[in-house]
């Protein structure tokens, strides 16, 4: 028993630093800002930045979701009567990687139309 809190701390004490470690080097902007970006965006470099930033989030958001893919496997080993009361841990687990599933595809979907923009600003700027 004692061997798995301390596995379980050391756990959290590694996810906290990778978190704080990808907080200081990723771009990170409120939603205000981002909807600046995006009404304010006209050019290739500005449509370019927007690109990047879905495009992080897009990673970051897949990440969670690999997470939350791994612990609804764990959950749903789990055949005890009392979790089999609705709603089940894994009928959360379950929730919470489907919506980050979709959001990472958002965020896809995003990045993919400011990187269209983008180019086609080139072309504009080329001729």
């Amino acid at each position: 028993m004692n061997h798995r809190i301390k596995i379980v701390t050391s756990l959290i004490v590694l996810a906290a630093g990778m978190a704080y470690a990808e907080s200081q080097t990723g771009t990170e902007y409120s939603r205000a800002e981002v909807q600046s970006m995006i009404r304010s965006a006209h050019s290739t470099q500005q449509y370019q930045a927007l690109a990047t930033y879905f495009k992080s989030r897009q990673e970051a958001l897949e990440k969670q979701a690999m997470a939350e893919k791994a612990e609804l496997d764990r959950r749903s080993q789990i055949t005890a009567a009392v979790y089999q009361k609705y709603p089940r841990p894994v009928d959360s687990s379950r929730s919470r990687y489907e919506y980050f599933t979709y959001q990472a595809n958002q965020m896809g979907q995003q990045a993919a139309h400011y990187e269209n923009l983008s180019s086609d600003s080139q072309q504009l700027a080329a001729k």
